[in-house]
């Protein structure tokens, strides 16, 4: 079961040489989530052998340009290849007005599919709105700390049915009626015989994974509870530390800042990115980084991050 996150995009306002603005892609057990869409986008989805049919969620999470200007060119190339199937982009309320102007004047005989714009919305820090939802997964935004409306995003994995000991079953020579109820954490009352307590007779198959997103923003303390415990956090670093200043006026972090926020919510492990352009090597924002927190790993066009699922047994 995949869950694993490719960095395809790692640069800040200004796209470099060797990156382009952010764009990143989530794999949840084979279902593809497009998280923001800067310039060029739809290339590196091609050259990293992505569908781009097979992605039916796209979220952004502002509208300054290196989150969002690829998004048109990708619509229209997803029209030319056939789609028919729905496509939901997550985005600000001011994306409104965006998407019907390039409905309006570049739709043409392309675009044969559904596109519905689901409003990411809620101001309150601290606070998360579920946005998505299937059998498996759940995702959420919350609002992000810039210079305009900015939501960061919350996938996780449902907890997944309990499952019955094997030698439990055997042993109390447990009826399918049983099996089902214990599997619902019901407790079985057989009369005489006792309770038979599901705590005692389950477990959980596996540990859910959980990954969290977090763009463009100043640090602040609500955001601690929201990233809580995930297994991997995405986290801006756009300046070194001696740009403190300035990540403050532009509201932005610093890789120092990303660790701080990794090793107060007690993640697993760190993806930072969104570099400045002023930097040809980031190695040095890596090193900042670990000073504070271990698991550092720098975002790279075409890096892959897995989650690893940790089976569990009783």
């Amino acid at each position: 079961m995949d869950f694993n996150f490719t960095t395809l995009g790692t640069a800040s306002a200004l796209p470099t040489k060797g990156r382009y603005p952010s764009a990143h892609v989530l794999n949840i057990r084979g279902r593809l989530f497009l998280i923001d869409c800067g310039e060029g986008t739809q290339m590196l989805l091609f050259k990293y052998g992505f569908s781009i049919l097979k992605i039916d969620n796209i979220f952004l999470s502002h509208l300054h340009g290196d989150h969002c200007f690829g998004i048109f060119g990708l619509l229209s190339s997803m029209g030319m290849k056939g789609r028919t199937s729905k496509l939901t982009i997550h985005a600000p309320a001011a994306f409104k007005g965006i998407l019907d102007m390039f409905l309006h004047h570049f739709e043409g005989d392309a675009i044969k599919y559904e596109i519905v714009h689901n409003v990411l919305e809620g101001s309150v820090r601290g606070e998360l709105n579920k946005i998505f939802e299937s059998r498996n997964i759940e995702g959420y935004s919350f609002p992000l700390n810039h210079r305009v409306p900015t939501y960061g995003f919350l996938f996780r994995e449902k907890m997944p049915p309990l499952n019955v000991v094997k030698s439990k079953i055997e042993e109390y020579h447990l009826t399918l009626k049983e099996i089902a109820l214990l599997k619902s954490g019901q407790d079985v009352d057989r009369g005489d015989e006792g309770m038979l307590r599901a705590e005692e007779f389950t477990y959980k198959p596996f540990k859910p994974r959980s990954f969290a997103y977090c763009s463009d923003t100043a640090p602040f303390k609500e955001l601690v509870n929201v990233v809580a415990g995930v297994d991997l956090l995405y986290h801006e670093a756009t300046f070194a530390n001696d740009l403190e200043a300035t990540a403050k006026t532009t509201f932005h972090s610093t890789a120092t800042d990303a660790a701080l926020l990794a090793k107060d919510a007690g993640v697993k492990g760190l993806v930072i990115g969104h570099y400045s352009s002023r930097y040809s090597s980031v190695d040095h924002l890596k090193e900042e980084a670990q000073a504070i927190f271990e698991n550092v790993y720098l975002a790279s066009k075409g890096e892959k991050f897995e989650v690893p699922l940790e089976r569990l047994s009783k």
